[in-house]
């Protein structure tokens, strides 16, 4: 069974389940949480106030058996984990008030290494139905708690994450195999997210609305929206739960984690095995029509992010080194393992050279490496099926030199025990198959462009449509870029790179991307049903449109 990021997963359901269960120890059965588990018991006392320390105190660890030596745990750079409390194996489901798991175990590895780090006992289809009837039962008092006093227990969460803000960064990027400045960047993020998500539980506000007919009023209520699913993937194991998870803490009734191939095994009966022949982001494309097509059927809803195919835009009248530097970064970050890393450039042909030639002396100045060593840029893909896939994708760019297909810098694998490769330049025709598709590896494909309406053209022609960036300085170029008739992306910036996006803003992209957003701005309506209210507070009863009804 394909590994996961347990460990973070592990920490982070640790931080909220402490909080949410010392704060209201009847709502113990409030999170269903797939994969995780607690590694310490809790001791509940009294209700928290507002700035008070948190009432809970951790006894021992549930593991207290385990050989630490025995799963690598003497290595220094492993230290830290004992101090965040984890150990070698874990139970995966907090379930109905109690940690269990009755499934196969899965392992997590160092990517950097291939080592092995921890083990975590899954849990079984008879454990999910009896995770969703407590959610069930633990909503009925939830939804009463008001929204505020939710908000004041994600606050408490934010502060946990502060006080270990730098061990957190590093398990992120220990399992995951993304730079320390990035692991540590990504808990920063759940932070914030936190701030936000307090923000907003004190201002879930919704529209009075003036009425045609005399003494009556409208206005918009906003409740819960009842369980919600979360399906997390390995590349933001922090962020992207954090995004979910503490907006749903405030607006929701209860939730429950669950990794991506749990929740497809259970809501279409088809293996992840049976699809491992597609591309990433056909693969991201199918399993998302296959989740949507499945809730849609109980007239459910969803809000997917599926793949990106992302595009920078160079004009000639550019801030070259800045154009250079966001490149850099959008195409080489996290080993090129974002939703929003560039995957395609155009550069203006009065650029090109100049702008690739830059491009390419910093490509071979990066600094490969493990993640957690100072001065690393680029570390590992998450797993050895990843560089294998990164193999074959070097492999079909060189199959299609007729058309382009030009390795300028890298294509190649580092010769060693990690998932490593090398950051990769292609230049290449845009009419190349392979283009259209997402190789979920640090791979940049260059073209030549002659005009504006040239570039937006062909950052359209893609099917995924969720970042993009233009770097110019003429305003009619900006906003003919921003408007109805430029970039049909959800995320469309100007000299600035396509990834990095701020968490206040919403999140998502349109077309195989899926539509939905996540985040800040209002997608936090997303999370909930939205119901119009007519009162009538005289004695008399107008009907609308002037209606006379006997």
């Amino acid at each position: 069974m394909h590994k996961y990021n347990y460990y973070y997963y592990l920490l982070l359901i640790q931080v909220i389940l402490l909080f949410v269960s010392s704060s209201f120890s009847d709502l113990r059965h409030l999170f269903f949480i797939f994969h995780f588990r607690l590694p310490y018991q809790i001791q509940y006392t009294s209700t928290p106030t507002p700035h008070s320390p948190l009432p809970f105190q951790p006894l021992h660890r549930l593991d207290s058996h385990t050989n630490f030596q025995e799963m690598g745990f003497e290595k220094k750079e492993y230290e830290f984990l004992k101090e965040i409390g984890l150990g070698s194996e874990n139970l995966g489901g907090y379930v109905n008030g109690k940690w269990k798991a009755s499934g196969p175990l899965s392992s997590t590895v160092n990517p950097s290494n291939n080592q092995k780090i921890a083990q975590v006992k899954e849990v079984s289809l008879e454990d999910y139905e009896e995770g969703l009837h407590a959610c069930s039962e633990a909503a009925k008092t939830w939804m009463t708690i008001p929204a505020p006093k939710r908000g004041e227990i994600v606050r408490q969460i934010g502060d946990a994450f502060r006080a270990k803000l730098d061990h957190l960064g590093r398990l992120v990027s220990l399992e995951m195999g993304k730079i320390l400045p990035e692991g540590i960047g990504e808990v920063q993020e759940v932070i914030d997210m936190c701030d936000f998500a307090v923000g907003l539980s004190r201002q879930l506000n919704g529209s009075i609305i003036p009425s045609e007919r005399p003494n009556h009023m409208m206005l918009e209520v906003w409740n819960p929206l009842g369980i919600v699913g979360v399906i997390t993937a390995f590349n933001f194991p922090c962020a992207v739960l954090g995004a979910f998870g503490y907006l749903l803490i405030v607006f929701l009734r209860n939730l429950f984690f669950v990794t991506s191939q749990k929740i497809i095994e259970l809501v279409s009966g088809l293996r992840m095995e049976c699809l491992s022949r597609l591309s990433l982001w056909k693969l991201c494309c199918v399993v998302g029509l296959m989740v949507q097509q499945t809730v849609s059927e109980r007239f459910g809803k969803c809000l997917l992010e599926l793949s990106g195919n992302n595009a920078i835009v160079v004009m000639d009248d550019a801030d070259i080194g800045l154009a250079v530097r966001s490149i850099l970064f959008a195409a080489v970050g996290t080993a090129g393992q974002r939703c929003t890393t560039c995957r395609r450039l155009f550069l203006h042909e009065r650029v090109y050279e100049s702008v690739l030639d830059q491009l390419v002396g910093v490509y071979k100045q990066v600094k490969i490496g493990d993640p957690l060593e100072e001065g690393t840029l680029v570390g590992p893909l998450h797993t050895q099926g990843s560089r294998e896939n990164y193999v074959k994708g070097i492999s079909t760019i060189k199959s299609q030199a007729c058309i382009g297909g030009k390795i300028l810098t890298g294509g190649s694998i580092v010769e060693s025990e990690g998932n490593f490769v090398e950051p990769t330049i292609v230049e290449i025709s845009s009419s190349a198959s392979v283009v259209k598709e997402e190789l979920f590896a640090p791979v940049l494909y260059v073209m030549k462009i002659k005009s504006l309406e040239e570039a937006i053209e062909l950052n359209n022609s893609v099917p995924q449509g969720l970042s993009s960036s233009i770097f110019t300085s003429r305003p009619e170029a900006i906003f003919k870029w921003i408007g109805p008739r430029g970039s049909d992306c959800g995320i469309v910036n100007v000299n600035i790179p396509t990834n990095g996006a701020e968490i206040g803003g919403a999140f998502g992209g349109e077309k195989a991307t899926g539509g939905g957003r996540e985040a800040g701005s209002d997608s936090w309506k997303q999370y909930m049903r939205r119901s119009t209210c007519t009162i009538n507070y005289g004695s008399e009863l107008p009907l609308a449109q002037g209606i006379n009804f006997g």
